[in-house]
């Protein structure tokens, strides 16, 4: 074999055995990076990102009813400042506990907060200072509907001096009563663990009095004298279009939708055929929960499908008075405490809210009847309740039966031994 063959020959063996070990090398790489593990068999890549993750969230949300702030209320403030302002904390020491525990908390501004500076007033036509707002936020309350029959009692003014005062506090939403269409409009949504809410807020009317312009309160009018005929109430049916294009406005953009409806009779325990009507029709578009002032008393507490119906909270604090035919047996002073839990699940990319863990407690507004002093609002479950209302069990019975009229399923708090 000649040199040259010999080469030819060498040459060729050596690219075989390089093309042997390219391969041999590109298994063996291979093998490495694919390998299983001695505990799985196959090997993911980590998931950063798992968007069909179930996830789940909670907020807690507690109630109470109308902040009606009396001379007699506001004088024991004064006293309780010793002359020198305002001091309403005392008066709610025992609800602040309580209320402090919770995310959302919630309450009906019944009089107009337009400041001393306007002059307080009483019935009929209130206005009341800066510090009765300034106790509640203090309690923990960050939610609070402004369009009650007593808005424009002082005026446009007071509206606006409302308007700045709120809007000068941090983390708390309001609704109802605002200083401009475009305020009005402006969609305010919160959060809290993750849960996106807002609330919308009505009044049946203001006793008559002149709303220069409709943004200042929103009224949602009904016809007071012919109070079991709303599918006649022209004026009603026909604003029912503003409430749908307000809910359309918000509800796909949070998770829980709240809607505080200052409606009814006064003084009676049974919900009317306009508040029933309004529920209906508020379920019907998707609102979580209704929460319903204005009767002064304890209505009932009952469920449309999902939806869950406060129809009265009756009072918070108030001086409305025992021995008045229309605040007999304690009905104006016996109260109502609502709480529940909001639940958010998201399951394959599907979004579910509902309401679950609702508890009714009673609360007692106590004063001294002869002095108009002392006020205090207790929950029937403190045993203190004893020292303010002896007669207690006997209250309780009264009014527990009174939240469960409709629904003997919905729970209301044990009160003391």
């Amino acid at each position: 074999m000649t040199k040259k063959r010999k080469r030819r020959k060498l040459k060729k063996g050596f690219k075989i055995f390089l093309v042997i070990f390219s391969i041999t090398l590109i298994s063996i790489i291979s093998y490495i990076i694919i390998k299983p593990s001695k505990d799985n068999k196959t090997i993911s890549k980590p998931n950063i990102l798992n968007k069909n993750e179930d996830k789940h969230y909670e907020a807690s949300l507690i109630a109470v009813g109308d902040y009606l702030i009396h001379s007699s209320v506001y004088k024991d403030a004064n006293r309780l400042a010793n002359g020198d302002g305002y001091d309403f904390k005392p008066m709610i020491s025992y609800i602040k506990e309580i209320v402090s525990n919770y995310d959302i908390a919630y309450y009906n501004q019944e009089t107009i907060l337009g400041g001393s500076e306007l002059g307080l007033s009483d019935y009929p036509t209130f206005n009341s200072p800066y510090e009765a707002g300034d106790a509640m936020l203090d309690a923990g309350f960050n939610l609070v509907s402004l369009a009650t029959n007593h808005t424009m009692d002082s005026g446009k003014k007071a509206v606006e001096n409302s308007c700045k005062y709120w809007q000068s506090k941090e983390n708390v939403l309001t609704a109802g009563s605002y200083c401009s269409e475009e305020e009005r409009n402006k969609i305010n949504i919160k959060e809290i663990n993750n849960i996106k809410y807002t609330m919308l807020n009505y009044t049946y009317g203001t006793n008559g009095m002149p709303v220069a312009n409709d943004y200042l309160v929103n009224v949602w009018p009904t016809d007071i004298d012919n109070i079991n005929n709303p599918e006649k109430d022209t004026k009603y049916q026909a604003y029912k279009k503003q409430v749908k294009e307000d809910i359309d406005k918000v509800k796909d953009k949070v998770d829980f939708l709240i809607v505080a409806m200052h409606w009814g009779v006064e003084y009676t325990h049974e919900p009317t055929a306009y508040e029933k009507d309004m529920a209906s029709y508020l379920a019907s578009l998707g609102v979580n929960l209704i929460i319903g002032t204005h009767p002064h008393v304890i209505q009932p507490v009952t469920w449309i499908d999902d939806t869950l119906v406060i129809y009265s909270l009756g009072n918070f604090i108030s001086a409305q008075y025992q021995n008045k035919s229309t605040c007999t047996n304690y009905k104006c002073t016996t109260e109502l405490m609502t709480s529940l839990k909001i639940e958010k699940d998201i399951k394959n990319n599907q979004t579910s809210v509902k309401i679950t863990n609702v508890e009714n407690e009673l609360l007692y507004n106590y004063y001294n009847q002869s002095t108009w002093r002392n006020f205090k609002v207790i929950p029937f479950s403190n045993p203190k309740i004893k020292e303010y209302l002896p007669n207690y069990k006997e209250v309780y019975n009264t009014y527990k039966a009174v939240v469960q009229k409709m629904d003997n399923e919905i729970t209301v708090k044990d009160a003391a031994e």
